[in-house]
């Protein structure tokens, strides 16, 4: 997280008219850190919804759309703002991006994660061998706070999840918040990293590399050291062992993230100018780094700026865009740097943001006196869990260590056969099922370990933020896998240590309240998965073998019996955890009363017979027809302990509240459309006289209104579904009544809900341009073009903002079919043309190129 102070950097400078510059061999070198804190839910490996996000899921989703997927399809427009180009900024940027962010970018588009990944196959293609990508400290851990053993461990995992995406090894490696001592130099030496990137402050002093001799040391501690550089770092009393570094632009670095120059290529390129050493020196980099993020999440619109500067401003003023690697293999180090004991890049105080109260944090004037308790805590905890990992691992592992550096192919990849392999060379002997769910409790408790001292935690004022609240669950989760395998109990301790913490909020007063409050309730055991299971099933239809966030659930019985308003299933489940592969037969009674009621119970498999006995007499309570006495058979089976709908997790919970409100929502529709009808006279005498029309009836036809569009655009959905064999005259029908009602919502200036069906809308248009990138014959093209400029107005006709960009990916990449068809019509390329005119794309593209 990059949030680069004021006394680090300096004032932004005014941007003056950009100019050529008369200097030779000029490097352009923009570095972009991609990286959010990790947010899974250490129980489930998902990330829960997360309202500060909204309209989306949560915030990783939130600036993939506001920056990962934007850089990866960055628009050049026209001054009419139609699309000229897309281009693919990690092309041209040089980057890293957080591990764990990488991960969740996997899982929910593979699309741009794959154009990232080609992206930095180009650029090797491009600058000899030298790729764009470099790789980062796997979970963001501030180093020079770490014991050796996890700085090992974090490069070797952040070397490994790059070797797995990018096909090589990395060269270069970002530190998190760029923080730096001798100890982190040498082990980046040792683990085959050729070079960082620092902030300017960093440096103390430099030199000249001299054949012979020694050159005099210059210093540069108030970020004097001259960055259109690269230098050399060697280990104290280790001339042969070094690592290069890269220091960036520290005034301009800051102006990208606080000034205005993302609004024009212009300004960006002038201010880079005037960084540009007019010695004729036969070589310079101007190189700047910032939060990735800052590229349109940040700065809204940010990533056409860097796309124009790449594609047209760098290339007429002579400028080459490279990365740091190829720099550095064209002009090795001719200077050495000598850095500062203990820095990071946004703590002018060291690294004490991260344990100290150092007054570095989020301003409004709260303390910061938790973090020293909070890092102790820590500490400690580490401490303890590597007493346990190595007693009780060595009796499991050949070398507890190796094993944990080479845990990170499980992390990549839980498969049985990534398992086995991994046992296969590290065991010590062969193991037990029950021994290796044990090795693999212990691995995954230090991977927990590792990830509570993600910087995030301390990188603000106050420790009940969520970034704090994260690092503690994954703390929790430790603790929890260490009381699994050595039957520990380490919670209560921490917990005395942490109360030394305090909170700037009344309500919390100290970490240990933060922990109970916010931490504890967050935990999950198995039998709430089960309930969560069991409840939801009452509503979906599974199959036999169901994945379940980190957990596999195979069903080895169900039965559902329906008796009036009482619903109740009877179930029994495998129960399997992916991370540890713990397994546990369960059984679950759930009964549905109606509404918001539920009641579940779980209790482990005690056999077949028992399991039969149990569904007979619950059964048979069912058949007499009374919810108590079926509660009561239910709690004489499996105990007091009963989940209900406030148990299930946060997002199921809110779907089956949306379920069970459904039925309730359609008799509201047609008792409002009914409303409307019969007083559609009287709602038109309000309009015509000019008066306010009763809130009532306004009510009611904006709820009639909204329901009949909702009808219509399902329906067109469903017509839509196979765009190879599409009902034509159905489909105009609805467009025509669609435009029909958004025309009497006009009249009536009611507003429309169609959030979710404008999201549907979106989608077709891009399931009929797939289907028009496979199907380019006449008849095709004289269907569909007229129908997606139908679809697309229709869209605007109802008040939607749509959200072309997708579309226009689509039909940015069907240009050369196009270009290559001898069969189009004149008439195809008219109705081309006007459908590139309402998805915004320049017509122009559409000639061939000359």
């Amino acid at each position: 997280m990059l949030n680069v102070p004021d006394s680090l950097l300096g004032a932004a400078d005014t941007v003056p008219t950009p100019q050529r510059s008369p200097a030779l061999g000029v490097y352009i070198t923009i570095h972009g850190h991609f990286y959010q804190p990790p947010r899974e839910n250490p129980y489930l490996n998902a990330i829960e919804q997360q309202p500060s996000a909204q309209p989306f899921h949560d915030w990783n989703e939130r600036i993939y759309y506001e920056c990962y997927r934007p850089n990866a399809f960055a628009r050049i427009l026209n001054d009419r703002g139609e699309v000229i180009d897309i281009v693919n900024n990690f092309e041209y940027l040089s980057f890293n991006i957080g591990p764990t962010l990488f991960s969740w970018l996997e899982r929910y588009d593979l699309e741009v994660y794959q154009r990232i990944i080609e992206a930095d196959r180009l650029s090797c293609q491009r600058l000899n061998g030298h790729g764009n990508a470099i790789a980062q400290v796997y979970n963001h851990i501030i180093l020079p706070l770490a014991n050796y053993r996890d700085k090992l461990t974090q490069i070797r995992w952040g070397k490994a999840d790059f070797r797995r995406r990018f096909g090589r090894d990395p060269e270069g490696m970002w530190l998190a918040e760029t923080a730096i001592d001798y100890e982190t130099v040498a082990a980046l030496i040792q683990e085959g990293i050729r070079f960082t990137i620092l902030a300017p402050s960093q440096a103390q002093r430099c030199r000249p590399i001299v054949a012979e001799g020694e050159a005099d040391w210059q210093e540069v501690s108030g970020s004097q050291i001259d960055p259109t550089r690269p230098y050399r770092c060697y280990l104290p009393g280790r001339t042969g062992d070094y690592l290069d570094i890269f220091f960036y632009d520290g005034p301009i670095s800051r102006d990208l993230g606080f000034s205005d120059l993302l609004t024009s290529s212009q300004f960006l390129a002038g201010r880079l100018g005037q960084a540009v050493r007019g010695d004729h020196r036969p070589s310079q980099i101007i190189g700047v780094a910032t939060d990735g993020e800052t590229f349109g999440h940040h700065k809204y619109g940010g990533e056409k700026a860097l796309a124009y500067a790449f594609k047209v401003e760098f290339p007429q003023r002579g400028w080459t865009v490279t990365n740091f690697a190829h720099y550095l293999s064209l002009f090795p180090p001719t200077w050495e740097v000598e850095l500062k004991p203990v820095t990071a890049w946004s703590c002018a105080h060291g690294v004490d943001r991260w344990q100290e109260n150092c007054g570095c944090g989020g301003g409004g004037g709260w303390h910061q006196h938790w973090r020293r308790p909070l890092r102790d805590s820590l500490n400690w905890l580490r401490d303890e869990l590597i007493e346990i990992y190595e007693t009780l691992g060595s009796e499991l592992l050949q070398d507890v260590w190796a094993a944990r550096d080479a845990y990170i192919d499980l992390i990549q990849d839980r498969s049985a056969d990534s398992i086995t392999a991994f046992f296969q060379h590290h065991q010590c002997r062969p193991l037990s099922n029950g021994e290796r769910i044990d090795a693999l409790r212990l691995l995954e408790m230090q991977h927990h370990a590792l990830l509570m001292f993600t910087s995030c935690g301390w990188f603000f004022d106050e420790l009940s933020r969520p970034e704090g609240v994260q690092i503690l669950r994954y703390a929790a989760r430790a603790m929890e896998l260490a009381g699994d395998v050595a039957g520990v109990h380490l919670e209560t301790e921490f917990i005395r240590q942490l109360a030394a913490a305090p909170s700037n909020v009344p309500q919390f007063g100290d970490g240990a309240t933060v922990y109970h409050q916010l931490v504890k309730t967050a935990q999950i055991s198995l039998h709430q998965v089960a309930a969560h299971y069991a409840m939801s099933s009452l509503f979906s239809t599974y199959a036999r073998q169901h994945h379940l966030y980190c957990y596999h659930i195979e069903q080895a019985d169900y039965h559902l019996q329906r008796m009036g308003s009482l619903t109740l299933a009877i179930g029994h489940i495998q129960l399997t955890s992916t991370i540890t592969t713990e397994s546990q037969p369960l059984v679950f009674a759930v009964l549905h009363l109606g509404g918001w009621d539920f009641h579940c119970a779980i209790q482990p498999f005690q056999g077949r017979r028992a399991y039969t006995q149990l569904k007979t007499e619950l059964l048979h309570a069912l058949s007499q027809g009374s919810a108590a006495r079926v509660v009561m058979a239910i709690t004489e089976a499996f105990g007091a302990v009963a989940y209900g709908l406030d148990d299930l997790f946060a997002e199921e919970r809110h779907r089956l509240m949306g379920v069970l409100a459904r039925e309730t929502l359609t008799r509201l529709d047609q008792l409002y459309t009914q409303v409307y009808r019969d007083n559609y006279g009287i709602l038109m005498g309000f309009q015509r006289d000019g008066l306010t029309v009763p809130q009532e009836l306004q009510v009611a036809a904006a709820v009639a209104l909204t329901h009949r569009a909702i009808s219509h655009l399902h329906a067109l959905e469903q017509d839509l579904s196979d765009p190879s064999a599409l009902p034509m005259a159905e489909i105009h029908s609805h467009l025509a009544e669609l435009g029909a009602i958004a025309r009497e919502a006009r009249l009536l200036n009611c507003t429309l809900s169609l959030r979710e069906q404008q999201r549907l809308l979106e989608q077709q248009i891009c399931a009929c341009l797939r289907h028009l990138a496979h199907h380019l014959e006449s008849e095709t093209l004289s269907q569909l073009s007229p129908l997606l400029q139908d679809l697309v107005t229709v869209g605007g006709v109802l008040g939607f903002t749509l959200n072309l960009d997708p579309a226009q990916e689509q039909f940015y990449e069907l240009l050369p079919h196009l270009h290559s068809n001898p069969h189009l019509t004149e008439a195809d390329l008219r109705s081309l043309r006007a459908l590139a005119t309402r998805l915004k794309v320049d017509p122009q593209l559409l000639a061939p190129p000359a």
